[in-house]
């Protein structure tokens, strides 16, 4: 029997950026909430059935709201990472494992798009 193979993405050497469809507003504390449309098929009808909103907001935390400005297509993770322990010091450790998890959530729901893919 053949073993499976289990491909493994290195989040840190990835260079994020915000794709265009995603709006994106911050408040007064510099709070950073995503505008995401519900489209497709299945959310048209859970917004007719269930009155689903046709826009989810999703608000940031201090760290990611710091971040989200920064996804320019030039930085990779190990730059924002620098940023981060720069702006908010010992606050952010374990710094790159948060930092990994953190875009692999934002990259399964497709909140980023990658540069060097």
């Amino acid at each position: 029997m053949k073993k499976k193979t289990v491909v493994t993405k290195n989040y840190l050497e990835g260079i994020p950026y915000r794709p265009q469809h995603i709006r994106w507003t911050s408040d007064e504390k510099g709070i950073v909430t995503l505008e995401i449309e519900n489209r497709g098929f299945m959310n048209r009808v859970a917004q007719k059935l269930f009155r689903k909103p046709k826009i989810s907001y999703i608000h940031l935390d201090e760290t990611g709201s710091f971040i989200w400005p920064l996804l320019d297509g030039e930085k990779s993770i190990m730059d924002l990472g620098a940023l981060v322990e720069e702006h908010f010091g010992e606050k952010s450790h374990p710094l790159y494992e948060r930092l990994a998890k953190y875009f692999m959530i934002l990259d399964s729901y497709g909140f980023v798009k990658w540069a060097n893919k």
